[in-house]
């Protein structure tokens, strides 16, 4: 009789070890798979670029220092080894990005180009597919890195040597609060 009830401590005993590793193994295969989310619209997003690129360059006016640095962080961010190097120059990437829509606005013939257009809407919903993306893959990172420190599934990540994985930071210069101006319309300082 005590050798039946040491053998099934014995089994429940394997089972949740079983159990909690492979529930530690589902939560990091859903934190690579939230980044492999972001990845695929990062792509998307650099295989759009080289088209805003050309059709902005018709316009001989343009800033063409402008145009190399977006061509220059388009390549960092496809030869990223980390995904916060992706996402540094990713944001780096967005706000050149964003230079270039601010910016064509002093040029109305650009504006009304259907391709620019296009290009540009195409540009708006990636970035916010990117947006969702870097919060999916914040969520199952703190998923994932909960498991990781909360008992007992600690004791099971520790002897099997799981490791934390970092969040994705927003930047600096994106923490600030914009100023506003309205200067000497009277709306205020």
């Amino acid at each position: 009789m005590i050798f039946l009830i040491i053998i099934a401590v014995i089994l429940v005993i394997v089972a949740w070890v079983v159990m909690t590793y492979n529930g530690l193994v589902q939560a990091r295969m859903h934190t690579t798979e939230s980044w492999s989310q972001i990845d695929v619209q990062l792509k998307r997003r650099n295989d759009l670029i080289p088209n805003l690129i050309e059709t902005v360059k018709g316009y001989g006016k343009y800033e063409q220092g402008t145009l190399e640095k977006v061509t220059q962080l388009r390549a960092q961010v496809a030869d990223a080894k980390t995904p916060q190097a992706a996402m540094e120059a990713s944001d780096a990437l967005s706000r050149q990005v964003a230079g270039i829509f601010a910016v064509a606005e002093n040029y109305p013939d650009l504006k009304a180009n259907n391709n620019y257009s296009q290009l540009q809407e195409e540009l708006a919903n990636t970035e916010n597919k990117i947006s969702y993306a870097r919060q999916l893959y914040n969520s199952t990172t703190a998923n994932y890195n909960m498991r990781l420190q909360t008992f007992p599934s600690n004791i099971i990540a520790g002897m099997f040597n799981f490791a934390p994985v970092e969040f994705l930071e927003t930047p600096a210069e994106e923490k600030e609060v914009p100023k506003v101006n309205f200067g000497d319309n009277g709306l205020g300082d």
